[in-house]
C-alpha cells in the first residue's frame, strides 16, 4: 500500500524578488508584509543549507502553534545556485555573497525591521556571520547545526588556491555533475537513504521540490554543481571569534544528538571546540534535539518549533 503525501498545514506562496541582478525565489507564510502582522509581530526570516531549499523548512512551519504563527510574516528564500534561485553565469560560489543576498532581501522584505533570523547548516553559518556584520538587523537568533569549520592555516593557502583551480576545471569537463535520478520515487529513495528518519510521507513530498525533472524525464537536484567546487580562501577561526564577539542578539545554538561534527572531522573539529567557539558570543545558550541528525528540521519538527517559539518568545 502506498502512502498518501504529507499534506501541508500552512500552504506557502512564491514568489520571485530582483536580488543583486538575479530572480531570488522566496516562499512565504502569514502576511503579505511584516508590516500587517498583527501586533507588529517581527518578521521570521528561514534561511537554509548546502545542497537544499527553502521549502525544505515547511514541515516544521506546519508544527508552529497557532498562537505563535497568526499574524506572523515568514519569509524563506532559496540561497543563489539552489532550488529555484538563479545561479547567474558564475562557475563557482563566493561566502560573503550571501551575506549581501540576505542583506538586499531583508531590505526589500523588511526594511527597517529587525528580524528574528533562523539558519540551517550552512544557512546557520551565514546568520551568525551576517548578525556580527549588520548586529541591528538581528532581534534573536537560532543557529542549526551551523558549526563552521575546522581551522585552517595560512600555509595551507597554496594548496588550497590550486585545488580551487584544479576544481573549476574539472567543473568544465562535466565531472563535478550532480547525480540524476530516473523519477522523483528515486529522489525519495535517496532522502531516506541519506536519512533514515524521514518519513516516507515527508520524502515523497520534499523529493518533488527538492529535485525538478529535465525534458526526457529525468530528475535532477535543484542545485548548481559549482556549489562542489572548493573554495579558494581557507577557514579563518580568528575571524569568525571576531564576528561572533559583535553579535548583539541572543543566540540559541541547537545541535542534533546525532554528533555531525564526528561524522564529518574525524576527531580533527569536534562539538568542544565548537561550543569553546561559541563562548566568544555575548549572549548564548545551547540545546539538544533528541533522536536526531543533522537534518533535524525534517527529524523532530514539533519538537525544534516549540523549541524556537520559546525562544523568541
Amino acid at each position: 500500500m502506498i502512502s498518501p503525501m504529507y499534506k501541508e498545514k500552512r500552504p506557502a506562496r512564491s514568489e520571485f524578488v530582483p536580488i543583486r541582478g538575479l530572480r531570488y525565489h522566496v516562499q512565504r507564510w502569514g502576511p503579505d508584509s511584516p508590516a500587517d502582522a498583527a501586533g507588529a509581530l517581527p518578521p521570521l526570516v528561514l534561511v537554509h543549507g548546502w545542497m537544499d531549499v527553502a521549502e525544505s523548512y515547511q514541515f516544521m512551519v506546519d508544527a508552529f502553534s497557532e498562537a505563535f504563527a497568526t499574524g506572523r510574516s515568514v519569509i524563506a528564500p532559496d540561497w543563489r545556485g539552489f532550488g529555484q534561485t538563479d545561479a547567474g553565469t558564475t562557475d563557482n560560489f563566493w561566502f560573503p555573497d550571501y551575506l549581501a543576498d540576505l542583506d538586499f532581501l531583508l531590505d526589500h522584505c523588511c526594511p527597517g525591521q529587525p528580524v528574528d533570523l533562523v539558519g540551517h547548516s550552512m544557512g546557520g553559518n551565514i546568520a551568525m556571520t551576517y548578525a556580527g556584520v549588520r548586529p541591528g538587523r538581528i532581534r534573536r537568533l537560532v543557529n542549526l547545526e551551523g558549526f563552521g569549520l575546522a581551522a585552517t592555516r595560512p600555509s595551507q593557502a597554496p594548496g588550497r588556491y590550486a585545488q580551487w583551480m584544479d576544481q573549476l576545471k574539472s567543473l568544465e569537463r562535466g565531472e563535478l555533475g550532480l547525480k540524476g535520478y530516473d523519477s522523483v520515487e528515486g529522489v525519495a529513495q535517496r532522502l531516506m537513504k541519506t536519512n533514515p528518519r524521514l518519513p516516507a510521507d515527508k520524502a515523497d513530498w520534499l523529493a518533488a521540490r527538492w529535485a525538478r525533472p529535465d525534458a526526457q524525464g529525468r530528475w535532477h537536484i535543484q542545485g548548481h554543481a559549482g556549489h562542489k567546487v572548493t573554495s579558494a580562501q581557507i577557514y579563518r577561526a580568528d575571524e569568525t571569534l571576531a564576528l561572533y564577539q559583535c553579535i548583539t542578539a541572543p543566540v540559541l545554538s541547537v545541535h542534533a544528538s546525532d554528533d555531525s561534527l564526528a561524522m564529518w572531522w574525524k576527531g580533527s573539529y569536534t562539538l568542544a571546540d565548537y561550543h569553546e567557539r561559541l563562548k566568544s558570543v555575548p549572549d548564548a545558550r545551547s540545546a539538544v534535539m533528541h533522536n536526531a541528525g543533522h537534518m533535524l528540521h525534517h527529524d523532530q519538527p514539533e519538537q525544534l518549533a516549540a523549541l524556537i517559539e520559546n525562544f523568541l518568545a
